[in-house]
């Protein structure tokens, strides 16, 4: 299966990973890995070399997700809670590429990895990288503008697949009445994501008021099911439709694992699977022969579109869900201190 690594049909058990030598960029002919026989993490049902054999199966559809867009990583390292990392640690090789993003919540510059090759995913997988979590813009681009909308279909706890594929059929039918069309993939946790490619020009600040038109529009369609409550505890056990996923946001790949019992995958689905499908049938074991040699996440992946103009206007007119969330927290805040206070 590992045909890029040393010899024989999965990774060996010495410690190189061989990969094709390249003079222009310096990449060396050997990727040193480590430690492949060793749990994951744990409940994951895999060991590290489990992780090398998957990722290099479906190394050509995943890195078409990943390929020029600054990129965050879920790691998982023995002793430690698995952690995002966004900034490339020092001791990366010199050959790996970076782009530098100004983060203005932390006030700093981000140096973001680009996952563009098999040697840099073949690095990160022996970093113990788990989860691949690209940015949605593309910096290939002029302006880097934001590539796709995305809506977030997040169930409560403990609810069942079922309420999820109900609500995502909400967000089709909002697209729909707009007159787009999108893609659908488990998120490989509990939910699903809904990408909706857009055409050019389109700003971040345009997309992002049309995502949250189109999540107020979907959770209006049965709000005895789905809602767009930010804060948990104001969501009445209702499915959430996350707008917030927009601007400098990232979002799992197609067919990246995650650090869940199993290691399930974030997988492509046709809209009429999502009713006989649950996120746990997706896992590093089975997703190589569900794909075969195919790319369904690009199969499915309409043509990009144009936002109508007035479901920018629309969402212009709604909160964002975050600022919106911390301002009832403070008045809340307020109000209970009143109280204490006998006010």
């Amino acid at each position: 299966m590992c045909r890029a690594l040393s010899a024989g049909p999965t990774v060996p058990r010495g410690t190189v990973g061989r990969v094709a030598p390249d003079e222009t960029t310096g990449r060396p002919e050997e990727v040193q890995l480590t430690n492949l026989d060793q749990p994951l993490f744990d409940g994951a049902q895999a060991t590290k070399r489990d992780l090398v054999d998957y990722l290099e199966a479906v190394a050509e559809p995943l890195l078409a997700v990943l390929r020029e867009r600054p990129l965050s990583v879920m790691r998982a390292l023995r002793g430690r809670r698995p952690f995002m990392q966004k900034n490339v640690p020092r001791y990366a090789p010199p050959w790996l590429r970076t782009v530098t993003i100004w983060a203005e919540a932390s006030k700093r510059d981000v140096a973001y990895a680009l996952c563009d090759d098999w040697p840099t995913l073949l690095w990160f997988a022996n970093q113990r990288a788990v989860e691949y979590h690209p940015g949605l813009a593309r910096i290939d681009v002029p302006g880097h503008p934001q590539s796709d909308l995305v809506l977030d279909v997040d169930p409560p706890a403990g609810a069942s697949f079922d309420v999820v594929v109900r609500s995502a059929q909400l967000v089709r039918q909002a697209l729909a009445d707009a007159g787009l069309a999108g893609a659908v993939k488990t998120s490989g946790a509990k939910g699903v994501h809904v990408f909706v490619p857009i055409a050019q020009p389109a700003t971040m600040e345009e997309i992002a008021a049309a995502t949250r038109a189109l999540a107020v529009r979907a959770a209006r369609l049965d709000p005895e099911l789905a809602t767009t409550e930010y804060v948990v505890a104001d969501r009445g056990g209702k499915v959430f439709v996350d707008a917030t996923r927009a601007g400098g946001a990232s979002v799992v790949a197609a067919y990246s694992p995650r650090i869940r019992p199993g290691t399930p995958v974030s997988f492509p689905l046709r809209w009429d699977q999502l009713d006989s499908v649950v996120p746990a049938d997706f896992t590093i074991h089975t997703v190589p022969r569900l794909i075969g040699a195919g790319d369904p996440w690009a199969a499915e992946l309409p043509d990009a579109q144009p936002l109508p103009g007035e479901l920018i206007e629309e969402g212009r007119a709604i909160p964002v869900a975050r600022v919106a969330a911390m301002h009832e927290g403070k008045r809340r805040a307020r109000a209970q201190r009143r109280e204490a206070q006998g006010e």
